[in-house]
C-alpha cells in the first residue's frame, strides 16, 4: 500500500485527458461561427441538452471539497452528512419548479441582473462586486489549493506547485472556449467521477469485508460498517445532554439533528441552488421543459453522491478503528486519502482522474461564472457601454485568465489560510454568512410584490451581521441557554451556536427586517414580477421524475433515521 503511481496510472490518467481535450476542441469548432456572440459564449444559449445541464450542474458542484472534506465528515459525523446531498435533491426539485419560471420568463441571465430587474442598480451593482471577490478568492483558490494537495497525496511526491499550474491551465483551456465547451465536457467530467468515485467505494468495501474476515465482498463489507459503526448510519444526531463527550457535542455542533432540516440546511441548499450565478448559469440559456429536466436529472444523480463522497469516509472509520488503516495521516480530511492507497495498479489513475475531473469542471464553472459577471454586470455597463459582441467575448477570455493567475497567486503559499482552517470548512464560513441575506432578498423579491429596494440593502447587511452575532457574540452577551438557542462548548475554551442554528435564526430575523421595511412602501412595488399559475405547471414526465426522486428520498430517510 503506497501513494506512488506507477506507469500504467499515468497512461490511465493520460487517456483520460485526451479525450477530455480532444472532445473540447470538437465542442469548439461545432460552434465556431457563433463564437463572437455574447449570449454563445457565456450561456450556450439555446444549445444545450437536459442531460448536459444535469451533468454539468453535478460537475461543477462536485469538487476536492466533497471528496476530501465530505469523505473527512463521513468519518466523523456517518451518514448525517448525506443530508447536504439528499436534501439538495428537494431543492432542485423547488428550483426547477418554482425559480427557474421567474428567471426565465423574466430574461434573467446573472444574478446581478435579476437584482438590477427587480430591485435597482445599486443592488445590483454591490452583489456584483461582492461575488466576484468570493468566487475568485473564496471558491477558486480552495478548489485550487484543495485539488493540488488531494492529487499531490495520490502521487507520492512533492509536486503542489507543477499540479496546481497543471490543474489551473486545463481548466483554462475549457473555460476560454465558452459555456458550451464547459458544459458539454462536464459530461465526460461527471461520467469520470461517478465510474471512479463508485471502484473507489467498491474496493473501501471489499478490503473492510477482508480485513473484518467475511471475504472480498462488498456487500458483506457494508453489512460490516453497520456493524462496526452503527452511530454512523443514523440521519438524525441526538441533542446532547449533561453526560455528553466533547465528541458527541462536536458532531451537534456540526449538524444538529432535526434543528438542522428546520433551520440552516434548507438556506445553504436554495440559496446555493436557486441563487447562484455558478449553478443557475447553466440552465439561463435553455427552454423552460429542457432546464427544468435537466436540473431534475442532477437531483437525481445527487442521489448518488454520498456513495461515492461520504461513504468511504465511513469505511476509513471502520478500518482506522480496527487498526487497519495506519496510513491516515491528517484526521478526517486524511481519510478519503488514506482509502485511495488501496486502490491496484491502474485504478490510482483512474482515482486522479476522477479527482481531477472533478476540480477541473469545478474550477472552469466557477472562472466561466466570474467572467460572465463581470463581462456583462460591470464591464458593458460601466466601463463601455454598446460594445460589440466580440469585443465583449474578448473581454470574457481577458477575465478568465485573470480570475485564475489571482486563484494561483494566493494558492500559491496558501496566502489565505486555507490549509489550517479546512478546506470544506472555509468555503462554508464565508459563504455561510452571507447565504441568510441573499437568500431572504432572493426568495422576497420573487414572491413578494411588496418587497423594496431599500429593504434589499438592508437585508443583505442584516444578514450578514445577524450571522456573526450570533456566531460569535451572542452567548457573551445573551447567555448560553435561552428561549432562541442553546450553545454548547466547542472543545476550545468557548461556547458556540450550531452553524445551522445561526443561519436558521439570522434568516428569520432578516426576513423580518425586510418585511417590516417594506410594508412601509407601495402594496404592489413597480418592479415586482408579474407571476401566474401557468408558470409553475409541470408535464407528466417532468411529475413522475419528481415523484421517484422524492421516493428514494423517502426510503433513504425510513431505512437510515
Amino acid at each position: 500500500m503506497n501513494n506512488s503511481l506507477v506507469t500504467t496510472d499515468y497512461v490511465v490518467f493520460i487517456i483520460y485527458f485526451l479525450v477530455v481535450s480532444s472532445y473540447g476542441y470538437y465542442v469548439y469548432r461545432q460552434r465556431k461561427k457563433g463564437e463572437h456572440d455574447a449570449k454563445a459564449f457565456f450561456l450556450a444559449e439555446g444549445t444545450l441538452t437536459w442531460w448536459a445541464i444535469g451533468a454539468s450542474l453535478i460537475a461543477s458542484n462536485i469538487s476536492a471539497e466533497q471528496f476530501i472534506g465530505m469523505s473527512g465528515e463521513g468519518f466523523f459525523l456517518g451518514i448525517a452528512v448525506a443530508a447536504y446531498e439528499w436534501i439538495a435533491a428537494i431543492a432542485l426539485i423547488i428550483v426547477a419548479v418554482w425559480f427557474i419560471p421567474v428567471y426565465l420568463k423574466n430574461k434573467i441571465y446573472t444574478m446581478p441582473q435579476f437584482l438590477k430587474t427587480r430591485y435597482n442598480e445599486s443592488v445590483a451593482l454591490i452583489m456584483a462586486v461582492f461575488w466576484l471577490f468570493l468566487y475568485v478568492f473564496v471558491n477558486l483558490t480552495s478548489i485550487l489549493y484543495l485539488g493540488a494537495v488531494a492529487i499531490n497525496g495520490l502521487t507520492g511526491g512533492d509536486y503542489l506547485h507543477v499540479i496546481m499550474i497543471g490543474l489551473a491551465v486545463f481548466a483554462l483551456v475549457i473555460s476560454l472556449g465558452g459555456m458550451k465547451v464547459v458544459a458539454y465536457t462536464d459530461v465526460i467530467q461527471v461520467a469520470v467521477l461517478i465510474f471512479g468515485g463508485l471502484v473507489t467505494t467498491y474496493i473501501a468495501l471489499t478490503v473492510v469485508g477482508q480485513k473484518f474476515g467475511v471475504g472480498a465482498n462488498a456487500i458483506a463489507g457494508f453489512n460490516v460498517l453497520m456493524e462496526q459503526a452503527p452511530e454512523h448510519f443514523k440521519m438524525i444526531i441526538p441533542k446532547p445532554t449533561e453526560s455528553s463527550s466533547q465528541i458527541e457535542i462536536s458532531k451537534y455542533l456540526t449538524f444538529p439533528g432535526l434543528a438542522s432540516y428546520v433551520a440552516g440546511i434548507w438556506i445553504i441548499n436554495l440559496n446555493y441552488w436557486g441563487c447562484n450565478q455558478y449553478i443557475t448559469q447553466r440552465a439561463l440559456g435553455a427552454d423552460l421543459q429542457t432546464a427544468r429536466t435537466g436540473i431534475l436529472f442532477a437531483g437525481f444523480l445527487k442521489l448518488l453522491m454520498p456513495l461515492i463522497v461520504m461513504l468511504p469516509g465511513i469505511a476509513a472509520y471502520v478500518l482506522y478503528k480496527g487498526g487497519h488503516l495506519p496510513q491516515l495521516v491528517g484526521g478526517k480530511d486524511g481519510a478519503y486519502s488514506a482509502v485511495l492507497t488501496f486502490l491496484p495498479t491502474g485504478l490510482k489513475g483512474l482515482s486522479v482522474a476522477a479527482l481531477t475531473a472533478a476540480i477541473v469542471a469545478s474550477l472552469a464553472g466557477k472562472v466561466n461564472s466570474i467572467s460572465t459577471i463581470f463581462t456583462l454586470d460591470i464591464y458593458s455597463k460601466y466601463f463601455n457601454k454598446g460594445t460589440e459582441q466580440r469585443n465583449l467575448v474578448f473581454v470574457g477570455r481577458a477575465t478568465v485568465f485573470v480570475g485564475m493567475i489571482l486563484a494561483v497567486l494566493f494558492t500559491w503559499n496558501d496566502l489565505l489560510g486555507i490549509g489550517g482552517e479546512g478546506g470544506f470548512t472555509f468555503i462554508q464560513k464565508y459563504t455561510g454568512f452571507i447565504s441568510p441575506g441573499v437568500f431572504a432578498m432572493f426568495i422576497l423579491g420573487m414572491f413578494w410584490k411588496r418587497t423594496t429596494g431599500s429593504a434589499a440593502i438592508a437585508g443583505v447587511l442584516a444578514g450578514f451581521l445577524l450571522s456573526v452575532f450570533f456566531n460569535e457574540m451572542a452567548p457573551g452577551i445573551f447567555g448560553n441557554d435561552t428561549l432562541l438557542y442553546t450553545a454548547y462548548p466547542n472543545g476550545a475554551g468557548a461556547y458556540e451556536i450550531p452553524f445551522h442554528i445561526c443561519m436558521g435564526l439570522s434568516f428569520g430575523f432578516t426576513m423580518l427586517i425586510m418585511i417590516v421595511m417594506s410594508l412601509a412602501g407601495p402594496k404592489v412595488n413597480p418592479k415586482a414580477f408579474e407571476l401566474d399559475t401557468e408558470m409553475f405547471k409541470v408535464n407528466k414526465s417532468t411529475m413522475v421524475l419528481i415523484v421517484l426522486t422524492l421516493m428514494i428520498i423517502a426510503a433513504l430517510y425510513v431505512k437510515f433515521w
